[in-house]
């Protein structure tokens, strides 16, 4: 998932993560860089905070209007990762302190996200019964299991989200890649990489919310 090498820092992962999702933008400003700075000291994981952020891209992506950076700070995820973070923290104590049998049902981001997505896809068959083979393909090769971290969380995401597109009529894939490609002129200075996963990103929030599948 990461656009850096392993031995890149916290800050530095999470900048690149965000600017991708931004789909622009060189670098974060002083007040971005502090409020960086005091998750860096929490000691919470990278990826917690990439959950906040992705979550913030995908919901301020509606109200962008074309050619507009999705987000315009880091400040504007604040929220999402500080509630992010919060989850982070009550799943470790619950972990630590909670019986045996009451931490076994306790479910992870990750179980979590999967059965919201399995929700979300079993209501998509009853609205669009077209799409219900693909849905039962996907529920049987792609969903049978859950995914073991956040990166293998969005890889399945991402394999959902194209499959589905995949079976949409040839017009609406070309309308939905259409809408995906927004470009901002800052995108030249960004990596090939990072590029390519901001437009994948815009691509799959598309597909999500032609076929109603947006976060809660």
């Amino acid at each position: 998932m990461s656009l850096l090498p392993e031995s890149a820092s916290f800050e530095e992962l999470v900048q690149d993560y965000f600017l991708a999702m931004r789909g622009s933008g060189l670098m974060l400003s002083a007040l971005d860089t502090e409020l960086l700075t005091s998750w860096a000291e929490q000691g919470v994981p990278f990826e917690v905070v990439a959950r906040g952020i992705s979550r913030s891209a995908e919901r301020a992506l509606w109200d962008a209007r074309p050619g507009e950076p999705v987000l315009r700070s880091l400040r504007a995820c604040r929220k999402q990762v500080e509630t992010e973070i919060k989850k982070y923290r009550e799943r470790s104590a619950g972990a630590g302190t909670e019986s045996p049998r009451r931490s076994a049902r306790m479910r992870s981001w990750e179980e979590q996200r999967h059965a919201q997505l399995r929700a979300s896809l079993e209501r998509l068959a009853e609205v669009e019964p077209v799409l219900a083979p693909r849905v039962s393909q996907l529920m049987e090769s792609v969903l049978h299991e859950v995914p073991a971290d956040f990166a293998a969380m969005e890889e399945q995401q991402t394999l959902v989200g194209l499959l589905l597109l995949r079976a949409l009529p040839y017009p609406e894939r070309r309308e939905l890649w259409r809408t995906a490609r927004g470009e901002d002129p800052d995108q030249q200075y960004m990596s090939f990489r990072a590029r390519r996963l901001a437009r994948r990103f815009r691509l799959l929030a598309a597909v999500r919310r032609r076929l109603g599948l947006m976060d809660s």
